[in-house]
């Protein structure tokens, strides 16, 4: 199919939403194109494995920061406000999710009641039941290592055993026995046995950095040779300027540039946008005509408000034991949500997910405790490697419309397009939390073990990008409807981050996974209003 034909679909952006709404949709036999600014990584593009990874990775071409990588396919995010974040992400088949953490986390059921039970943010229009047959479906196709049974988690099944939680699973395992508090082993998208025609994790190297060998669940290896085997197509080195409309304001495509920097229009019946809670209201904000002067779906003046990011703090110290972790792929064996619901008595709204594990391995571990070079190197390295235990408190950030992303009057991507700027400051609540969150952090270290505890400065999760174009129900309070519909126009969807209401204590990718499914359902079930 090339550009003057006409696709049932133009998806743009091919991560977790991107490559899951495109393998659904061209199962049911849709015509389907995705546009992807990035290209395909190769093995070879993933250092995880080798002796000398921790170095690569701070060579700027491994760099999670499109402002430091610098490749053509990237666009600049400048930032300000009072915590202002070096955000994170990839332009590349898979997006971040060649790079993720892969912990497959829920929103627990009272993240989409948060306006209802707390009378803070916002009650999403669906709730748990809505997304858990989703859930399950994103798991399967992605493929996910974990335990059942957890209390925290009810009707979260695993498909393959769990992953070896190492030492440093083992020994906080035990600071949380003694203190009684709730503990779990991660689900999480690696893969504990074959699965699906992709190997299991060998645990040769930080498989989360990226893997080489297909056993980490990233869209380029699970969804998208499913998808072009399908007959969806996909456009690499195709960066989207704009949506274009017709001449009554609906939408009618995207207008591309190719990697010669030529421009086409891609035309559909439907355009659904994917590309994060940063680039997603970018597009839409650099998509202006006579009949959206502020924006494209943005009468309710809300694309790019709401902004959330995550609060995250690390608090460590060191154990006599030796821990094993820096040579596994799970860089956080066992997690917690004992603090994960409101308790009033606390102070603050709603709540976190601590995460234990092991430090890097012998650079990351310097960097980490500051240590000094010269005559005392050897023997903070001595006392700190291998037996530093980090906690990091991972804080949910309430929507303000204050934190926002905008395009930047002056800073522009190699196409010349507007770049977005990112202003973000932590919230009253956010900073009481990770306050209760470090001090619990600091008791959970000392019931392991650990001596010469420390807690680090907090910082926002400049990978977690979401709220920018909310959901709900009323379309002067929200930007998308109940099936990431949008309310100006019917025939646009978008469907990633930046739809989240509010952003629970949990990553959210395994949710974006699942609302993309949904969000392809809901478009093959009116493809009648499309013809």
């Amino acid at each position: 199919m090339n550009d003057s034909e006409l696709a049932d679909v133009v998806v743009i952006g091919s991560g977790a939403a991107g490559a899951a709404l495109t393998k659904r949709l061209s199962d049911r036999g849709a015509k389907v194109i995705c546009l992807e600014q990035g290209d395909w990584r190769r093995t070879g593009d993933y250092p995880s494995s080798g002796i000398d990874y921790e170095g690569q990775f701070r060579r700027s071409k491994h760099s999670f920061s499109p402002n430091v990588r610098k490749k053509q396919e990237d666009y600049p995010v400048a930032a300000t406000g009072g915590n202002p974040p070096d955000i994170e992400m990839v332009n590349a088949v898979g997006g971040t999710t060649t790079v993720w953490s892969c912990e497959f986390m829920r929103l627990h059921p009272s993240d989409f009641r948060a306006r209802t039970l707390d009378g803070v943010g916002a009650d999403w229009p669906i709730g748990i039941r809505d997304l858990a047959p989703y859930y399950n479906q994103n798991e399967r196709e992605m493929g996910v290592s974990g335990l059942d049974g957890d209390p925290a988690n009810a009707g979260h099944p695993s498909l393959l055993p769990p992953l070896p939680i190492g030492v440093a699973g083992r020994v906080a395992a035990r600071g949380f026995n003694q203190l009684g508090w709730h503990w779990w082993i991660f689900n999480m998208g690696i893969l504990s046995r074959p699965y699906d025609g992709r190997p299991a994790c060998d645990f040769n190297g930080q498989g989360w950095y990226g893997c080489g060998v297909a056993a980490k669940a990233s869209t380029d290896v699970t969804y998208w040779p499913k998808a072009l085997e399908n007959g969806a197509i996909l456009k690499t080195r195709s960066r989207v300027a704009e949506i274009t409309l017709s001449d009554g304001g609906s939408p009618r495509g995207a207008l591309y540039y190719d990697e010669r920097g030529n421009l086409h229009e891609q035309r559909a019946r439907v355009v659904v946008v994917c590309a994060n809670g940063v680039g997603t209201p970018r597009l839409l904000l650099n998509s202006k005509s006579k009949w959206f002067p502020d924006g494209l779906a943005n009468s309710s003046g809300l694309v790019g408000k709401g902004l959330m990011l995550h609060g995250w703090r690390s608090v460590r110290g060191t154990v006599p034991n030796c821990l094993d972790n820096y040579l596994h792929s799970g860089f956080a064996p066992v997690f917690s949500q004992q603090f994960y619901e409101t308790d009033k008595s606390r102070n603050f709204s709603r709540g976190y997910t601590l995460f234990v594990g092991g430090s890097g391995g012998p650079l990351g571990t310097a960097l980490w405790v500051n240590a000094p070079w010269g005559l005392q190197h050897h023997k903070v390295m001595h006392r700190s490697f291998p037996h530093t235990l980090g906690v990091t408190i991972l804080a949910e950030d309430l929507p303000d419309d204050a934190n926002r992303v905008e395009l930047d009057p002056d800073l522009k991507d190699s196409s010349g397009l507007r770049a977005p700027r990112v202003v973000y400051t932590f919230s009253d609540n956010t900073r009481r939390m990770l306050d209760h969150g470090s001090a619990r952090a600091k008791e959970l270290l000392a019931a392991a073990g650990a001596e010469g505890i420390v807690v680090e400065d907090a910082w926002p999760g400049t990978s977690h990008l979401m709220g920018t174009a909310r959901m709900g129900t009323d379309p002067k309070k929200s930007v998308v409807n109940s099936w990431n519909q949008v309310h100006d126009v019917p025939n646009l969807f978008i469907v990633d981050g930046s739809s989240f209401a509010t952003s629970g204590g949990v990553g959210p990718t395994p949710t974006i996974g699942a609302l993309a499914l949904r969000c392809a359902d809901g478009i093959w079930e009116r493809r009648a209003q499309w013809k």
